[in-house]
């Protein structure tokens, strides 16, 4: 494990200088410097009270990270397909409904439609891919053709609409569907 760039990155993911870290630590710029730039090494109990100014134990920082899939392909992908409202929901990213925002590929069969969905706190955000929807807040509707892209915040009843058929990206915070 690479100690000092690890300590750099939490440095930086904290917002925090050099100097302010080093102010926190009670040690020298120059050693921070140095610890960055592996040219010296902590004594565990520096090293604990460097990792306490970054809101972190040792335990944590030791800890073997898991990596994350970060790339995803069709055959990652789940779909659920609505005979009544005559869609397809497909969510690109797995599980994407436990991150805060949930990108999706809806395809909108002719006449097709989304679920109403009630007023609530977040941020909605489209980019039609083909064919062309209507986009309904409240009593307003709104049109967006293919390379249009779309945003609101759902504070008003909502859905999306397609006389044609279409299909377009849709990400979402908080998660909705």
């Amino acid at each position: 494990m690479d100690i000092g760039t690890k300590i750099k990155e939490l440095r930086i993911l904290n917002g925090l200088t050099q100097e302010e870290l080093a102010d926190r630590s009670e040690l020298s710029k120059g050693f921070i410097s140095q610890l960055e730039n592996d040219l010296t090494s902590p004594s565990i109990s520096t090293l604990e009270d460097i990792l306490q100014c970054l809101g972190m134990t040792i335990s944590e920082f030791f800890a073997k990270e898991e990596k994350t899939q970060i790339v995803f392909g069709e055959s990652d992908y789940f779909e659920k397909i609505d005979e009544e409202l005559g869609n397809m929901t497909e969510w690109i990213i797995p599980n994407a409904q436990k991150n805060m925002m949930e990108p999706i590929r809806l395809s909108l069969k002719a006449g097709g439609q989304t679920y109403p969905d009630n007023p609530h706190e977040g941020e909605e955000f489209g980019y039609v891919l083909k064919g062309q929807i209507t986009i309904c807040l409240g009593s307003d509707k709104y049109i967006a053709k293919a390379g249009e892209a779309f945003y609101y915040t759902p504070d008003k009843k909502h859905y999306i609409t397609s006389k044609k058929g279409a299909e377009i990206l849709w990400v979402s915070t908080p998660p909705s569907f």
